[in-house]
């Protein structure tokens, strides 16, 4: 078999992701937040701290990420599942880095972005490119999981530091993480830079977002937020989760045979 046929039949293969569209950052902000009151919920509000709140939501991660990777295609709230279950161990990683550990919120997040590029550049180097528009083969999944696990984790340690180090406020840090993504929206639609590069860009960002506005929803008041119960604000944004992956284009696969950008 030639390397073109080869190739051609790794392009018809089903992708295993959702297509990047609007519907998708507005899941991605959701499931970011929902991470950051979930994980917080079973941290904080049931006072198991980060460590034991670290190796569940682990466990929970390793296996809802066995149970994708091992899927032929794509199934829409399987997929979503394992993006909740980075962003709640993210959330409780990056606050055993950041607290239990001391590392403080500078030096974890440096730490945490150059753990992001290692996995983009072992990625690129063993696959040749880090496109996200066409996800089937498991090496490929296996890089972009892993990926998605440290960025999240990243986004959770700059959220916390611009909010609290950086006295920002949970508000604050919302705004100026929001007009990055819309900075790097613009990016998209005005410039050649390479998409994945975008792609990867928005993704970090989307998680201090999320961060920032789980706070904002749960925080005392007189800490800035609106002190809703983390329980209850994670079974609203799970719901809300669910209807944007029932009622719009995420319930699909991503084109198959979808070029790279």
């Amino acid at each position: 078999m030639t390397d073109d046929v080869v190739e051609s039949a790794r392009d018809r293969r089903a992708s295993k992701v959702p297509a990047v569209t609007l519907a998708f950052w507005v899941a991605k902000i959701a499931a970011t937040t929902l991470g950051e009151t979930g994980g917080d919920a079973v941290s904080m509000s049931l006072n198991l701290g980060y460590l034991i709140a670290t190796a569940i939501f682990g466990v929970i991660f390793i296996v809802a990420l066995a149970s994708q990777v091992s899927a032929r295609r794509y199934h829409p709230f399987s997929y979503w599942f394992v993006i909740v279950a980075t962003t709640t161990v993210g959330t409780t990683i990056s606050d055993y880095l950041d607290r239990t550990a001391g590392l403080g919120y500078p030096l974890a997040s440096l730490i945490l972005f150059l753990l992001v590029l290692a996995s983009l550049a072992i990625w690129w180097v063993s696959t040749g490119d880090i496109s996200v528009t066409h996800i089937a083969d498991r090496k490929t999944e296996v890089f972009y999981w892993v990926t998605i696990l440290i960025s999240n984790t990243l986004g959770t340690a700059l959220g916390d530091y611009l909010a609290d180090s950086e006295e920002f406020g949970f508000a604050g840090g919302a705004l100026v993480f929001g007009g990055a993504i819309a900075l790097v929206a613009l990016a998209y639609f005005v410039t050649n830079i390479p998409r994945a590069i975008l792609f990867w860009s928005a993704f970090i960002l989307t998680r201090p977002l999320g961060a920032t506005l789980g706070d904002i929803l749960t925080k005392p008041v007189q800490q800035g937020g609106l002190n809703l119960d983390r329980i209850e604000s994670s079974l609203a944004l799970a719901i809300f989760m669910a209807a944007c992956i029932s009622l719009t284009s995420l319930r699909r696969p991503a084109p198959s045979g979808t070029a790279s950008h």
